[in-house]
């Protein structure tokens, strides 16, 4: 008989509770009157209109490309090397190469340097030390940094200086990986810091340590957040060719290359290669390179998103 006087009475306090969210909720809206529906009404406008420029841009730049290089998609552009005599023959097939070791080589360092670092930050570091806000500080500016300043501190610290790896591929995976590195960690904290804390105080309440309940919980909560910093990080390697100019990635490479040893090229140098010569001919191949370019591009961010949402979690 009580549980049957309880159950109403618990109905009637929800009901209540959501009418009353539902009215704060509209007299908050309704307090702009004519002023706030029109500032309202022109900040959607505004975002509109900035989807819509980008838009524009993109399916512009993607008719472009296919109107100019449509005629020379074959398969031989990803099975010939590049070809300074004969357009009809050169292809991107070195390039790609250096451009898979490349991101290859930023994905292996960035993924756990970046991770690694949003733990710290999220999960150990305390906020109340200098060093601490210092290490945020410098993560948050380097985000904002141009690319070619990376370059320039790749030329002097890692083909030559301390590390005088020289102009190979590893040299431009390391420069890349500081260029990308930010945008990582700062992604990673953000998937880290969204996971409720109610996770954590019920792994720690079950006798687990804390290492154990961020590596068997808060991990692959965070996942999907940490896949997304890594499509970025890697979309914005795979454009980058100022940087990876000034650490060697030649504009011309006719044999496959390697990671710790030789000349490589990158897509982006060898589409800026193309494009700068005067034969038409080498202008629709750099066409043509641009969607080449758009076809690695999605088959790399295609598998990080397809482990995305493999691994989401809704709470």
């Amino acid at each position: 008989m009580s549980t049957e006087e309880k159950t109403p009475r618990v109905s009637e306090r929800t009901r209540l509770a959501v009418a009353g969210a539902r009215a704060a909720s509209e007299s908050i809206f309704r307090e702009g009157g004519r002023g706030g529906r029109t500032g309202n009404a022109l900040f959607f406008a505004l975002l509109l209109l900035g989807i819509g420029i980008a838009l524009i841009g993109l399916v512009t730049i993607l008719t472009w490309s296919a109107v100019e290089g449509g005629p020379r998609l074959s398969w031989d552009l990803f099975t010939e090397g590049p070809n300074t005599i004969l357009p009809a023959m050169a292809g991107f097939k070195t390039s790609i190469l250096g451009t898979l070791y490349v991101i290859g080589g930023v994905i292996m360092l960035a993924v756990p340097i970046g991770v690694g670092a949003a733990i710290y930050l999220e999960e150990y570091a305390d906020n109340t030390r200098w060093y601490n806000r210092l290490i945020e500080l410098n993560i948050q500016n380097l985000a904002g940094v141009p690319s070619i300043v990376f370059g320039i501190l790749g030329l002097a610290f890692i083909v030559r200086g301390p590390l005088s790896l020289g102009f190979v591929a590893a040299a431009g995976s390391l420069t890349l990986t500081l260029l990308v590195l930010p945008t990582v960690i700062l992604a990673s904290r953000e998937a880290i810091r969204a996971v409720p804390s109610s996770i954590r105080a019920g792994s720690l309440a079950l006798g687990a340590t804390q290492w154990q309940t961020i590596w068997r919980n808060v991990l692959p909560s965070a996942l999907p957040g940490i896949l997304t910093g890594v499509i970025l990080a890697v979309s914005r390697a795979l454009g980058e060719a100022a940087p990876l100019l000034l650490v060697g990635a030649a504009t011309f490479v006719p044999y496959d290359p390697e990671f710790w040893d030789g000349g490589y090229s990158v897509l982006p140098v060898q589409i800026f290669n193309y494009a700068g010569r005067p034969q038409d001919e080498f202008r629709v191949l750099a066409a043509a390179g641009v969607i080449v370019m758009l076809i690695v591009l999605l088959a790399v961010n295609s598998f990080a998103i397809w482990l995305r949402n493999r691994y989401e979690r809704k709470w």
